[in-house]
This record gives structure tokens, sequence and C-alpha cells, in this order.
């Protein structure tokens, strides 16, 4: 059973579809030379991020990586936005500022995402912190990558989260490779959520591509931490079908360990689920598949007629 109301679910279906078909969009326009840097690809990993967001009310908070795509719709960020965003112009989320790895959005709860592993992580107590300071009742979420849980700020912030009580949720998605170095290279447990007992809070591992199992489980553990037991570390077992980067390989390759990867594509795994439950049918799966692809392509218009800032627009939105 679910939480989630019919049209919760269908909602989620149309968001999967629309960060995959984004994602999509991201690799071709870079690959066309429409904007510079490097971007880091969300595709196959959506149920993770749209599980998760799909259990916070509103004014919980997200950090994530410069994987972030993915994360940043799931939190309600506008596709034509984003799309402008990447391609740097006006438009933009961030006015063209923060490109692929740098987004931020705080009206929906999605603090930013960092280019630098692991570094959101410590943000992430900080923030958490700061909302049990002000016992205001927010939980934050943190999405980080398996190579990131072998830094230690995250073993730092794990202690201090631990100690305090902190209303933090760590949601590690393993999708098996730190660019190219397997996780059995560099961690020395099968499960990264073991990692939680040294510091005595709950950890578990759940697959990341099941939407519904993401979701309760981030339910359990955001209520945990808005009740003040403190925090939870997820282990969502995925996968990334793409190379690292645009500028960086490394990952699942080719032929058949690619294709056993493939069968395991979360979006056909939810419709067959909408299907059982009755919820859709295959005639209508088709149609917000088709809505979804036309939205991401009118975001791509969107981003190609929207301005480029001018060199003044440099000394705006600054500190100092």
């Amino acid at each position: 059973m679910t939480t989630l109301t019919n049209d919760q679910q269908i909602e989620l279906l149309r968001q999967m579809w629309r960060i995959r078909f984004f994602e999509e969009q991201a690799i071709r326009l870079y690959g066309e030379g429409y904007y510079k840097g490097s971007t880091h690809p969300y595709i196959a990993q959506e149920a993770t991020a749209l599980g998760v967001c799909a259990a916070l009310r509103p004014g919980d908070q997200v950090l994530a990586t410069y994987r972030g795509h993915g994360v940043a719709m799931a939190m309600g960020a506008d596709p034509n936005e984003m799309m402008a965003e990447l391609l740097g112009r006006t438009d933009g989320l961030c006015k063209g500022k923060g490109g692929s790895m740098h987004l931020s959005q705080p009206s929906t709860g999605f603090v930013g995402s960092n280019a630098i592993v692991s570094a959101q992580i410590p943000i992430a107590g900080g923030v958490a912190l700061a909302n049990q300071l002000d016992n205001n009742g927010v939980v934050t979420i943190c999405f980080f990558g398996d190579g990131a849980s072998c830094e230690g700020i995250f073993y730092e912030t794990c202690n201090m989260a631990a100690l305090w009580k902190l209303p933090l949720v760590l949601v590690v998605e393993n999708n098996e490779f730190a660019i190219s170095t397997h996780y059995t290279e560099s961690i020395s447990v099968p499960f990264i959520a073991q990692r939680a007992q040294a510091f005595g809070f709950p950890g578990v591992t759940i697959d990341g591509r099941d939407l519904y199992a993401v979701h309760e489980t981030a339910l359990e553990a955001i209520d945990r931490a808005r009740r003040g037991d403190g925090p939870t570390l997820i282990e969502a077992k995925t996968v990334r079908w793409t190379r690292h980067s645009a500028v960086s390989a490394g990952g699942y390759g080719s032929g058949e360990a690619m294709e056993k990867w493939r069968l395991t594509d979360p979006i056909p795994r939810y419709c067959g689920e909408l299907i059982s439950r009755r919820i859709l049918n295959e005639e209508q799966i088709a149609e917000i598949e088709s809505a979804a692809r036309e939205q991401i392509e009118a975001a791509v218009e969107f981003a190609l007629n929207s301005p480029m800032p001018t060199p003044e627009m440099l000394y705006e939105d600054i500190f100092a």
C-alpha cells in the first residue's frame, strides 16, 4: 500500500518523463556546443529523487550533488528556467550564473546543488542545525553519491548530526561508480547504509529504482527527523546509464553489462505498477509521455530564445 493518492502517483509519472527528456536534451545541447563546462545526467535515477521529495512537506529543504537536475525538478523547478540556466541565459533559474552544477531555488526548498564532491553534506548539517535552533519543524534532505560517502566530511557530519539529533536525512545514491571506480573497490562494507551504525542512527538500504519503496522509506526517515529523533542514512541502490559526465567517462560501458541495467529502468517499472493498480492504462501513459516530451522540447526553444546576460550583470547579485 502507499499513502500517495492516485493523482499524486500520476503526477510523479509526469515528472519522471520530464526529468528523463530534460536530461536527454541536456546531453544533446551540450554535444552541439550550446553550453560549456560539464553536465551530469540523472537518467535512470529518477525514482530516487521523486520518491524522496514526494515525502516532504512545504518548507522542507533539499541539497544535492552536481548531478542535481532531477532533484531540482523534483522540488518544483520549472523546466524552462532549468534549461535556460544550463545555457547561461538571463531567464535561467539563477539568471544563467549557476549553470548545470550550481542550481538553486530557495522558494521551492531547493537550497542548491554543489560541484564539489561531498561539499553539500556539511552544509546540509548546518542547515539542519539552523532549523533545529529555530524549532520550525523543517527537515533537511541531503543527496550525495557513493564516492562522497568516502570523504571525511561525511563522517564528521554524521557524528555531529547524531550527537545533536539533527532533523537531517542523508540519501546516498549508490549508482555503483565514483566516475570509474566501482564501490566495491573503495568501500569496505557491502552496504553503505552500514556506516550509520558507527554513529548510532538507522541506516537502511533500498532499491532506489522502486519509487514506492523509496517513498515509504523516506516517509519514515523524515517523520523520525521531524519528531526530534535524529538522522537516518538511506542508501538508494540505483544506476546511471550514461558516462559520469559530459567530459568524463566511467560507468558500465556497453554490451552485456549495460543491457543488464537497462532492464531495471525505473520508468517502465513504475508504468507497470500504475497499470497493475488500475490507476492508468497504456494509452493514458503514452499520452503523458508524449506531453512530457513536448514540454521539454518547448523548454529548449524557450532557452534558445532567452537573451544572453550583459557584462554589466556580472556585478549584480553579489555580496560585496
